[in-house]
């Protein structure tokens, strides 16, 4: 079984929907299945048909939530060492061709969030940042081609 690591705010963040799932998602899911039953014949009723797949998908939901919470451990902030790209750490990377800085929080693929800075150590990126140190260059193959990178800056 793969273990998850996850930062302590994604645990929680992933709990809470978890919990919301299994109170208020079923609760409507329920609601809506009452609703399409009470329209009559079910062998012909379309919407009692979908809302016994969103059902289905709810559930999927949240079975996937309960086994990445149950095979996860919390990494602490503090215990990361600086020296070399790893879980949690925020990197700044160069993109040398373009003369960019970006910079990038590296997280499970669970709490992955480009928008906020935030990339799975899953993705070609993340894995090529993880285990790095300051000043290493290394290229990568991402979709849209190659980027040459290098690691400026290490942080907790």
């Amino acid at each position: 079984m793969k273990k998850n690591y996850l930062s302590r705010e994604g645990y929680e963040k992933l709990d809470a929907e978890l919990r919301d799932l299994k109170t208020r998602g079923r609760k409507e899911i329920a609601e809506e299945i009452a609703e399409a039953r009470a329209k009559g014949d079910l062998s012909e009723n379309a919407e009692y048909d979908a809302a016994k797949e969103a059902q289905g998908h709810l559930e999927k939901k949240i079975a996937e939530l309960e086994n990445t919470l149950a095979t996860s451990s919390i990494i602490d902030e503090k215990d990361i060492n600086t020296s070399k790209a790893y879980l949690l750490s925020t990197v700044t990377i160069l993109n040398q061709k373009m003369g960019k800085e970006m910079k990038y929080t590296l997280v499970s693929k669970d709490e992955a969030d480009f928008k906020a800075g935030k990339i799975s150590v899953d993705s070609p990126i993340g894995k090529a940042i993880l285990g790095r140190e300051v000043g290493e260059e290394f290229t990568v193959d991402v979709p849209a081609g190659k980027l040459e990178l290098k690691i400026q800056k290490i942080e907790r």
